[in-house]
């Protein structure tokens, strides 16, 4: 038999290459293809949380018998405790969608807390794209993040700003969101129809919301707020704007607190200065949480908070911080301070032991507490008749 040609063979061999190169290349297309397709449904879920926990002690406090000390476990002193699931999925186009399941706890009785709820922090799903972020669900209000930024003590659980406005610490159910960054400038827009629905309180007097998305009455619970803060440098300056119907069917239909608040923060080297200003005016019913007098009778429909603080990093792991907190209510000479120092000691990123001391100051018949807002016998946090109030808690904090 006659053996091909030496350039036949050449020329076979060079077909077979060519061929088996052009598959290999069509094999990687199909890949990339494929990666590229699959990278729009690319998806994380964090598990994140705090565990907090200290020991307080606290003198005057109101009992039957009288005034009393106390010495207690507390949980969520500097930060609420908490567990959380934080999702992201890539959605193509600059899209993505995004949800948010957080779930406060007491570390000292192993209980759901803000009323016993399952993610009574936070709740809520959405998208997020280069215009912004809209979520629906269960949200912190725009004054929420307000005080994260502007309160010297970020709102701490236990003695911050939030003893003298319960509003530094809300939350609205069935609510929508949003939230913008453009450079330095951030805008939130919240609304709610029905600020408050687990909330059980029926009376005039109470101040928590207990409905919403009634038929027939819309303003029931309804809640809107707006805030504008912008970060530049040193600076950072902030303005919000607020209205809430107490969600209170006892009360009118118009019955509404309105809030407004400017505050700013300047660092320089270690330190950072924190200064702010909130208004609060209730009207057609409402009442000013810390506003009431024990009787009942209405002792201030406006009240004026002013606070002023500093923060200080001593050493890397050592910051310290100071604040001072006057509310000043219209028609009344009850106008408690407040003032707290605190010491942070961080082992590492994730844990840290505190030490924070705090003294309420009442005047002319106010009774504030150290531990909520009461400013005339509102009952929120209030010592024992109108004595002042010293406190002190020791703490670890570590987050995951």
């Amino acid at each position: 038999m006659r053996r091909p040609s030496t350039w036949a063979t050449k020329i076979s061999q060079s077909v077979d290459k060519e061929s088996v190169d052009m598959k290999m290349k069509l094999f990687a297309a199909a890949v990339a293809a494929m990666a590229a397709g699959g990278a729009y449904a690319q998806s994380s879920v964090t598990l994140y949380g705090v565990v907090d926990a200290g020991i307080e002690y606290q003198n005057h406090q109101p009992n039957v018998s009288g005034s009393h000390d106390v010495v207690r476990l507390n949980s969520g002193n500097m930060s609420g405790s908490r567990w959380g699931l934080r999702g992201v999925e890539d959605l193509g186009g600059g899209l993505k969608g995004v949800f948010v399941l957080e779930s406060g706890f007491s570390v000292d009785t192993g209980t759901s807390g803000q009323g016993n709820r399952l993610f009574g922090r936070q709740a809520f799903v959405g998208v997020q794209s280069n215009y912004g972020t809209l979520t629906l669900g269960r949200h912190q209000t725009p004054f929420y993040d307000f005080g994260l930024a502007f309160d010297p003590m970020a709102i701490a659980s236990n003695y911050s700003i939030t003893s003298q406005g319960t509003e530094f610490q809300s939350r609205a159910d069935n609510s929508i969101k949003y939230i913008g960054k453009f450079g330095g400038l951030t805008g939130s827009l919240l609304y709610s129809q029905g600020t408050n629905t687990g909330a059980t309180a029926t009376s005039a007097t109470a101040y928590q919301g207990t409905a919403g998305e009634v038929p027939g009455n819309y303003k029931l619970g309804r809640s809107y707020s707006a805030s504008l803060i912008y970060a530049a440098g040193p600076f950072s300056l902030g303005v919000i704007y607020d209205e809430t119907n107490p969600g209170i069917a006892a009360l009118p239909g118009d019955a509404k607190i309105r809030r407004a608040s400017a505050a700013g923060t300047y660092a320089f080297g270690p330190a950072k200065v924190f200064a702010g200003y909130r208004w609060a005016k209730a009207q057609d019913g409402a009442r000013l949480p810390g506003g009431t007098l024990a009787d009942g009778t209405v002792a201030a429909d406006r009240s004026n908070l002013y606070w002023l603080g500093m923060g200080y990093q001593l050493t890397p792991a050592l910051s310290l911080t100071g604040a001072a907190y006057y509310q000043d209510f219209n028609n009344t000479g009850s106008d408690p301070w407040s003032f707290v120092a605190s010491a942070d000691y961080a082992f590492s990123k994730r844990t840290d032991a505190y030490l924070n001391v705090a003294y309420a100051l009442n005047k002319d018949g106010s009774t504030l507490g150290l531990s909520g807002t009461g400013a005339a016998g509102s009952g929120f946090g209030a010592t024992n008749g109108s004595a002042n109030q010293f406190g002190a808690v020791v703490g670890v904090r570590h987050k995951f």
